[in-house]
C-alpha cells in the first residue's frame, strides 16, 4: 500500500489536520504536506542503500527467533538476552536494530500463517460505503451483425450489492480505469476499499502473504478516488465471493438476453439500464427490501465523487540542450589507390 494512499485518505475522508497525520504515522509535517501536494503519483524519495551491520547475523537470529516462538513465555529469551548473545558472536549494532530485524521476522510469520489458512478472516458482511468488489470475464455479443469477443468488467457493492457490468475489447489499463469511474459514476460516490484478485493491470508482483507490488497507474487511480486497494490471496476467488457470483448469475440474467447493437456504445448503454432494473426487481436477501432499497440508503456513506482519472502518468525529465549533443564525426577521406 502507497503511503501517499494512506495521507490521503486520513486527509480526504476521515479530515484530519496535517498535525494530526504526522503525529498518527510518525512522519514530519513537511513530509506530510509533500505527499499531499503531489496529487496522484507517489513522490520518491532518494535514499542511499547501506549494508546493515546484522546482515551477517541475520541467518543466525532468524534461527533463534523460531527457536524461541516454540518454547512457552517464561522459556523465552528476551530481545535484550538475544542481542547480548550477538555481541558475543562479534555484533556491534544496536539493541533497536535487533528489535526492529525482530518485529519484521514477526511480521512475515503472521501473514505466512495467513496464506496456509491459519488466521485468516474475510467478512460476510460490510458497513455501507465500506467496500466494492471488482472482476473480469470474458463473453461474446453480436455488434454490427459480428459475433465480438468481449472482456465484462463487473463492479459490485459489497453492502447493498449494486453493481455495473460493462464491456470492453481489452483488459488494459485504460479499460479498466473506464470501468472504474462509470461504476462510481452509477452508485453515486466512491467506497472506502475495492477489493480484487491478482490482476497483472493492477499487481506487478505478488509476495509473501498479502504483501503486493502494485502497479505505479493502478496506484495512481486508488490515489485520485481516494480509496484503499485489497488484494486477494492467489487462488482465493471465495474472498471476493459478490462479484464472483456477480459474474454467474449475469449470464443468465443479463448476457443471454442480449439483443443485436450497432457498437459497443450502444451495448454499454443497454447494459447500464438493465443493470438499474435488476437493482429494483431483486430482493437484497439479507436486509430487508430490494438492492435498489438499501443502495439508496448506502449512498449517502460513499465519498463524493471527484473528476474522471484520465489515466496519464507524468515524469519530469531534463534534457541537455542540443549543442551538447555528441553529434557524429564526419569521415575522413578514404585515400585514392
Amino acid at each position: 500500500m502507497g503511503l501517499l494512499n494512506i495521507i490521503r485518505r486520513m486527509h480526504l475522508r476521515q479530515n484530519l489536520s496535517i498535525r494530526e497525520i504526522a503525529r498518527r504515522t510518525g512522519l514530519s509535517r513537511n513530509t506530510v504536506t509533500k505527499h499531499l501536494a503531489a496529487g496522484t503519483i507517489e513522490p520518491t524519495f532518494a535514499t542511499p542503500e547501506r549494508p546493515s551491520k546484522l546482515d551477517p547475523f541475520a541467518e543466525k537470529l532468524a534461527g533463534w527467533l523460531k527457536t524461541e516462538a516454540g518454547k512457552s513465555r517464561k522459556q523465552r529469551r528476551t530481545l535484550k538476552q538475544l542481542h547480548a548473545d550477538l555481541e558475543a558472536l562479534g555484533f556491534t549494532g544496536s539493541y533497536g536494530r535487533v528489535a526492529a530485524f525482530a518485529r519484521q521476522w514477526r511480521a512475515d510469520r503472521q501473514r505466512e500463517q495467513q496464506t496456509t489458512g491459519r488466521g485468516t478472516f474475510v467478512p460476510l458482511s460490510f458497513r455501507p460505503g465500506e467496500a466494492f468488489q471488482f472482476d473480469w470475464s470474458e463473453d461474446f455479443a453480436v455488434l454490427g451483425g459480428e459475433r465480438t469477443k468481449l472482456q465484462m468488467a463487473h463492479i459490485k457493492l459489497a453492502h447493498s450489492r449494486a453493481f455495473l457490468v460493462r464491456a470492453y475489447l481489452l483488459q488494459t489499463h485504460e479499460m479498466l480505469f473506464d470501468a472504474h469511474w462509470h461504476g462510481f459514476r452509477v452508485f453515486g460516490g466512491v467506497p472506502g476499499r475495492g477489493i480484487y484478485d491478482n490482476m497483472r493491470t493492477a499487481v506487478d508482483r505478488v509476495g509473501r502473504g498479502k504483501e503486493r507490488q502494485i502497479n505505479i497507474r493502478f496506484l495512481a487511480m486508488a490515489n485520485h478516488y481516494v480509496f484503499e486497494p485489497e488484494f486477494c490471496n492467489p487462488a482465493a476467488g471465495w474472498e471476493k465471493g459478490q462479484v464472483e457470483k456477480n459474474v454467474r448469475d449475469s449470464r443468465h440474467q443479463i448476457l443471454q438476453a442480449m439483443p443485436d447493437f450497432p457498437d459497443l456504445a450502444a451495448l454499454n448503454v443497454w447494459l447500464e439500464q438493465r443493470c438499474q432494473d435488476l437493482w429494483r426487481e431483486t430482493a437484497h436477501g439479507t436486509l430487508p427490501g430490494s438492492i435498489a432499497d438499501v443502495w439508496g440508503e448506502e449512498r449517502a456513506s460513499l465519498m463524493p465523487l471527484p473528476t474522471a482519472f484520465d489515466g496519464f502518468v507524468e515524469q519530469s525529465k531534463r534534457v541537455s540542450p542540443p549543442w551538447n549533443w555528441p553529434w557524429p564525426r564526419a569521415c575522413p577521406p578514404r585515400p585514392m589507390s
